[in-house]
This record gives structure tokens, C-alpha cells and sequence, in this order.
């Protein structure tokens, strides 16, 4: 049972025609004359042009949704079919098994694959194009309430006195090597908090956050939204602390493929990208935040009310323990450089796979982010359609700890950290 729910002769004489030939020139005829209708030269024709995507139940799978529905994939010659996932290994085999073409994915995700990490089958990946910035959270427990809130070092001691009774906190994140798993072993070691030695430190699809936290099998998680605000809605949790807090314009989802994929099929990934590009400038139009949350929130995309989704859309951030804020640094889709590839950004989640033990040794930082992060497609695929790129950028960047990473000593970097899975 699938675990996506679906939303596609020398003689000199000329020889005869055939009814067969006359109709498929026909045809031929007029699919050329239907791509260039939209623009797309027969040079440019994707040499797949049915593809599908996968996604996750989250608010940032919007690009490759609103793509969809508002006809820019069609505009460059694909004919795309959105699959929603149960999980993101459901995703990553969906992916490598060849069922999807193109999928909505957390950052480290084809980094892990294409180094094979975590229990992930060794499969080369690529990302050509960074879907979002921000917008994810740490909720926690009402029981929190009052004593925790952006700081992880008033959480040490309850985690501490948890532990010492041998019932330790739990926390969730939605994959092992993703986003949401580093921002809280990031967070929480910030606050002198070991994931995988003080607390227990789980994986859970972020469509069940909420109920696994209603019935106290959690004390909280990292997950995009949503699920922050749904936990906030139902009385259960709060906000403890937003992602881009942690690290402003962090990267977050990409829109990834199989190495083999992008290699054999180009022009079919530069299509794609187009698309993304269009549908990500109509997503930073904030006038048009309201549309996507009511298409969003179909129950074959995320499937929450709309009236959930927005808010956070446009920046209006309740914590849901008294504070409230109007967050500049809300999901952005396009802005600031937003869509590129940066190669630092896997040196840093490489980094962090070190820092974790996930790695034995020390990598090839800068060969491993020249394979996976695909500048070349995402360049390229912008000049074919007259936008210049923008975005790269190798400067260090500091996070909320005042901890900075230089992209140029990566390993030094992953060495510093007083808690590490490095350190006894």
C-alpha cells in the first residue's frame, strides 16, 4: 500500500503515411505550439514532463503547491501530480525508489542520504533550490508555563531533576538528521542540555506533534507550522522560542532530487525551478498570504483551518503564554536571497552531524556541499528566464548563542562545542 495520497528504403520513393504517423504528428504539433504558447522553446522541453512531488503536512510545501495550482508548473511544460506523505522516511524512500520525482525535504535530509547517515540507504541527492527561510517553532507543555520561555538554560534544572528520577524529559523532532532535529539539540545545548544523554529525544511525523503531546508522551518539539500554532488552539502547549530567533533567514525545506535524476533530466529539474521561482515571488506578496492558507489548507495538502495558518503567514506571532509579537523575520519564500543553494549551509548541517557523532570523522566539507548543493542548475535555470541570482554568500554566520560559524573552518567549529557528543 503506498503511503501517499495522491491530490497524475534506399528506393528513392517516399514512403506511406500512416493514419498512426498524421495523428502523432498532429499531436506533436500541437504539444510544440502548447509550449509555446507558455514560453517554453522545444529546446528547453523537459525531457520528463510528468512529474510528481512529494510533500509533508506543512505550512512551507506551499511553493511547490501554489506551483501547482496556479499553473506554473504547466507554463514550463510540466504536468505535476502533488503526493502528500505520511513521514519523512515515507518521503526519502519515495524519492530514492524512483514513486516521486521531485520532493518537498528538510535540509539535511540529502546531505544524510547522499552520505548514507542515520539508517538512510546511501543515495545521492541534490538540492537546487531552498523552498523557506524561518518560521518553525519549540513548543512546549503548558506545565512549562511561567518558568520556560526563549532561554533553554531555565529549562536545565527541571530537566536535570527529570533525569535524576529516571524519568526524563521528552522531546520531539521529525527526523533525525533534518531541521527540526538541530534547532532543538542546538537550542538545548545552548542550555547545558545533552539530547541524547538528558533528555529523551524522539522522531514523530509533524502531523501527530499534537496529539502525541495531548497525551503526555512529550514535553515538547520542534516542527514547522502548523502544529505550533494548532497546540497553542488546543490548550495543550506554547511557544517556547521561533526558529528564526535561534538563527535569522536560516535555511529550512528544499525542494531536492536524486543525483541520478538531476543528471539524466536537466532541463525537467531548470523547469521546475522556474515554476518555484514564480510561484515563491507570489508567495512573498503578503496581499496573497490569505489565498495561500485557504489552498494550503486543504485536507490533501496540510489539512488545518486556514484561520490557523495565517497569523504566522504574516508575522503575527502569538506564544501563547501571555506573549505576542509582530515577528519582521516571519516565513519568507523569496526575499533576501531566499531560493539559493548556499553551499555553507550543508557545511554547517555537516558540522552539526559531527558535533552529534553522526560522523566518525571529519568530511569533505566543501566536496560534500559542492555535490549536493547544486548552484549550477539553480543559475542557470534563473538566467534562461532573464532574473539575475542572487544570494550566495560564504561570510560567517552567528547564532543566537553568540557562537559563530566560519564556513572556511568548519571542523574547528564542530570541535568547539562544550556539549557534544565528542565530549565525555
Amino acid at each position: 500500500m503506498t503511503p501517499f495520497a495522491s491530490r497524475s528504403d534506399g528506393s528513392g520513393k517516399a514512403p506511406p503515411v500512416s493514419r498512426r504517423s498524421l495523428l502523432g504528428a498532429a499531436l506533436g504539433a500541437g504539444a510544440a505550439t502548447l509550449l509555446r504558447s507558455f514560453g517554453v522553446r522545444a529546446s528547453d522541453a523537459p525531457e520528463t514532463p510528468e512529474v510528481k512531488f512529494g510533500i509533508i503536512a506543512l505550512t512551507d510545501c506551499s511553493p511547490i503547491v501554489i506551483a501547482h495550482e496556479k499553473g506554473f508548473f504547466k507554463k514550463y511544460g510540466i504536468r505535476s501530480t502533488i503526493l502528500k506523505g505520511a513521514s519523512w522516511a515515507a518521503i526519502r524512500d519515495a524519492l530514492s525508489n524512483g514513486d516521486i520525482q521531485a520532493t518537498h525535504m528538510l535540509t539535511g535530509m540529502p546531505i544524510a542520504s547522499s552520505l548514507g547517515l542515520l539508517g538512510s540507504p546511501k543515495k545521492p541527492m541534490v538540492i537546487p533550490w531552498m523552498l523557506n527561510r524561518n518560521g518553525q517553532s519549540i513548543s512546549l507543555s503548558s506545565a512549562f508555563k511561567g518558568k520556560v520561555q526563549a532561554d533553554p538554560k531555565a529549562l536545565r534544572p527541571l530537566a536535570m531533576e527529570a533525569k535524576a528520577k529516571g524519568t526524563p524529559l521528552t522531546f520531539a523532532m521529525t527526523f533525525p538528521p533534518g531541521t527540526h532535529a538541530m534547532w532543538v539539540r542546538y537550542w538545548l545545548g545552548a542550555g547545558g542540555i545533552h539530547p541524547d544523554r538528558d533528555v529523551a529525544l524522539i522522531t514523530v511525523p509533524p502531523a501527530q506533534m499534537v496529539a502525541n503531546m495531548k497525551v503526555g508522551k512529550m514535553d515538547g518539539f520542534c516542527v514547522g507550522e502548523p502544529w505550533n500554532a494548532r497546540v497553542i488552539a488546543d490548550g495543550i502547549g506554547y511557544t517556547a522560542l521561533n526558529t528564526q530567533d535561534l538563527w535569522k533567514d536560516h535555511p529550512e525545506k528544499v525542494c531536492a532530487f536524486t543525483a541520478g535524476f538531476a543528471d539524466k533530466n536537466p532541463r525537467t529539474v531548470k523547469a521546475i525551478l522556474k515554476a518555484l521561482h514564480e510561484a515563491s515571488a507570489w508567495l512573498d506578496d503578503l496581499a496573497h498570504r490569505p489565498e495561500q492558507a485557504t489552498i494550503i489548507s486543504a485536507a490533501t495538502y496540510v489539512n488545518c483551518p486556514p484561520e490557523l495558518i495565517l497569523p504566522r503567514m504574516l508575522g503575527q506571532y502569538d506564544f501563547g503564554d501571555g506573549r505576542k509579537k509582530q515577528d519582521p523575520n516571519y516565513m519568507i519564500f523569496s526575499a533576501r536571497g531566499c531560493n539559493y543553494p548556499q553551499p555553507k549551509y550543508a557545511i554547517w548541517w555537516l558540522t552539526q552531524f559531527r558535533r552529534w557523532g553522526m560522523l566518525n570523522s571529519a568530511p569533505d566539507y566543501q566536496e560534500v556541499a559542492r555535490q549536493v548543493m547544486r548552484t549550477d542548475l539553480h543559475e542557470e535555470a534563473l538566467r534562461e528566464i532573464g532574473v539575475k541570482p542572487s544570494g550566495r554568500d560564504d561570510k560567517p554566520e552567528t547564532l543566537f548563542d553568540g557562537r559563530t560559524f566560519d564556513p572556511a573552518r568548519p571542523e574547528e567549529y564542530a570541535l568547539g562545542f562544550e556539549v557534544s557528543a565528542l565530549r565525555s
